[in-house]
């Protein structure tokens, strides 16, 4: 599921709530920061290692596309996205404090192995069902975040022209879109299980170790 995985793009502060809740300013334009392909990990109900001696590693839920062929100006969404899958983006928030206070790149905070589980992908749905739909995470079995990208600020076709003319896209690349409010500290031992309409997202769990 993640061996053809290409560039992992990532939009930072896209729901107005999350932004408010670490205290940041609402980009007025997509705030996008990369991760490697080696983050991504497959959701298969496994144990997933933190990394340790970090600081607190935080979770965000996020709806994630994946592109289908060579962006084009213009070009439709139907055309360019192939599916979707659930994902998170975790963070080792402390460390990424320390970054922007030195303003120096996430990557440290954002990249390491592991940072990007995915859910096995999905057939594309109607554009309108994608973003009306809800997804949501559970920790432990209780609700932690819930979200649609109908409330983003930027929606797809924005993010898809801001990253496919500024950056490039193509087949195999993917677009984190950003979390909802609710984000929050790991601990080990906690399970994970992301939700898509409120059905459990077949493959989508994992446990901390």
């Amino acid at each position: 599921m993640t061996e053809n995985i290409r560039n992992i793009y990532c939009v930072g502060r896209n729901y107005g709530k999350h932004a408010a809740e670490l205290g940041n300013a609402v980009p007025e334009t997509p705030m996008i920061f990369m991760k490697p392909s080696h983050a991504a990990i497959p959701m298969e109900g496994g144990a997933l290692a933190l990394p340790s001696g970090f600081g607190s590693v935080h979770y965000e839920a996020e709806m994630v596309v994946r592109i289908g062929r060579s962006y084009e100006p213009g070009i439709a969404l139907e055309e360019l996205l192939a599916d979707f899958a659930l994902g998170l983006d975790l963070t080792l928030r402390d460390v990424q404090s320390e970054l922007k206070e030195k303003q120096q790149p996430w990557l440290k905070s954002k990249g390491f192995f592991g940072s990007a589980p995915l859910t096995a992908f999905r057939p594309l749905p109607a554009l309108e069902t994608l973003t009306s739909t809800e997804f949501s995470l559970n920790i432990n079995r209780r609700e932690r975040q819930r979200g649609r990208l109908a409330d983003a600020i930027f929606d797809l076709s924005v993010l898809t022209a801001h990253i496919g003319g500024h950056y490039g896209l193509a087949a195999g690349d993917l677009i984190f879109t950003g979390t909802p409010d609710g984000v929050g500290e790991l601990h080990d031992g906690d399970s994970l299980e992301l939700f898509w309409a409120d059905t459990p997202d077949g493959s989508g769990t994992v446990t901390l170790k």
